[in-house]
């Protein structure tokens, strides 16, 4: 039940976040002074409308998005005798450009105050967090073989003290070098007690002192299984040693809660950037995932993927996740939205930048600006482009049915 709960949920919040979108490109259209003729969210069907003034607001059977219908976005439209000077290409630039950037930036609005509030309930995970640092946490014995399935993995019963145990490492030692090469953190001791084939000798910095301590790594059988039913092994030397780990979550108070979500912001717009770079050469794994091969835990997620995503954090009570998640998609959605391409708002904004350009050159030139950019010119790059999405969209939305992403 909880699952379904929280499936619905998701897909409400994303609804309202599109939603939300779309204020922000109606607000500002009416506070330029254009004519916003409709505000629906959905598409389809009417199922509800009411008109308040000149703008007729309500809901559509197929809750699949929303639109808001500013008269004139392009020359091609029939206009009313009162739309004519209103109409949203005939407005100067500046105000064409704050209605088509108002929706993504509603969607950055609201991916921050969920910061705020996430950050202040749960704390906020650190998308920058440090090396690891070669300290030790704890001691353990090593198991002799692992087994990896998917992202889940069972090691076998194991006694005794383990290699590092055994060789005199405590809690808290930091170790300095490894067969006198310098390490500065866990990455750079781990390939080499990989790769050993015998004693290690380790440095340590403990209380002051200087220790030398030598152990010798113990090989496991790690055994790993795709989920094309592929199953590879491979022997690696561990000596059971735990490093202390930097926080995962940092928490905040009142009066840290500022500072931290701005900067939280600042990583998660850096990493929502590298994603939206790295959307075509994402392809090649969906369509892996797609004829049966390992889905990536990197791979993009449809609609349906994310609601099943957030219906299992609700499932599992990590509504820190379940927001988390959500925050994601808004600052996907505004940047995507930003992309110089039609039908996007970018799209629309990269023509009102040309057309202020050209005419800024004819100027120049001593002759007059020249008219509103055809659209219909357009129409073969902009169908084109909604050909890819589309069929990006339909890919990710089948690699989630059959084979979707476990994350847990």
């Amino acid at each position: 039940m909880s699952f379904a709960i929280g499936v619905t949920l998701f897909a409400v919040a994303l609804l309202l976040s599109v939603a939300w979108h779309e204020c922000g490109h109606m607000w500002a259209a009416q506070a330029t002074g254009m004519k916003v003729r409709r505000y629906f969210v959905g598409f389809g069907p009417t199922l509800w409308s009411t008109r308040r003034g000149e703008t007729e607001y309500g809901i559509k059977a197929v809750p699949l998005g929303g639109f808001c219908d500013i008269a004139g976005m392009t020359p091609h439209e029939d206009l009313a005798w009162d739309e004519r000077d209103r109409a949203m290409y005939k407005q100067s630039a500046w105000k064409r450009l704050v209605v088509l950037f108002a929706g993504p930036a509603q969607n950055f609005i609201l991916g921050f105050v969920l910061i705020i509030i996430v950050g202040l309930s749960f704390g906020l995970p650190d998308l920058s967090p440090p090396p690891t640092p070669a300290r030790v946490a704890e001691t353990n014995c090593v198991s002799p073989k692992i087994d990896i399935v998917g992202n889940k993995q069972t090691k076998a019963p194991c006694t005794g003290a383990g290699p590092a145990a055994d060789a005199g490492l405590l809690p808290g030692d930091e170790i300095v070098a490894v067969n006198g090469q310098p390490v500065g953190k866990a990455a750079d001791l781990t390939p080499v007690i990989r790769a050993s084939t015998g004693p290690v000798v380790l440095s340590v910095r403990r209380d002051q002192q200087q220790l030398q301590l030598t152990m010798t790594p113990q090989p496991v059988t790690v055994t790993a299984t795709g989920s094309d039913g592929k199953v590879e092994s491979q022997t690696y030397n561990m000596v059971g040693v735990a490093y202390d780990t930097p926080p995962a979550v940092n928490h905040y108070d009142v009066a840290g809660i500022l500072p931290g979500a701005l900067g939280f912001t600042g990583d998660l717009f850096r990493e929502t950037w590298n994603a939206l770079l790295s959307l075509p050469s994402k392809v090649s794994g969906l369509w892996t995932a797609v004829t049966g091969g390992e889905r990536s835990l990197d791979t993009p997620v449809s609609v349906y993927g994310a609601s099943v995503l957030g219906g299992q954090a609700v499932e599992r009570g990590l509504w820190d996740m379940f927001w988390i998640l959500l925050i994601s998609i808004n600052f996907f959605l505004g940047l995507f939205n930003l992309v110089p391409l039609l039908p996007l708002d970018g799209g629309h904004m990269a023509i009102v930048g040309y057309e202020k350009v050209r005419d800024l050159i004819r100027r120049m030139f001593g002759r007059a600006p020249g008219g509103a950019v055809d659209y219909y010119k357009l129409m073969p790059i902009t169908y084109a482009v909604v050909l890819v999405m589309g069929g990006f969209m339909a890919l990710t939305l089948t690699a989630d049915i059959v084979n979707p992403i476990d994350p847990w």
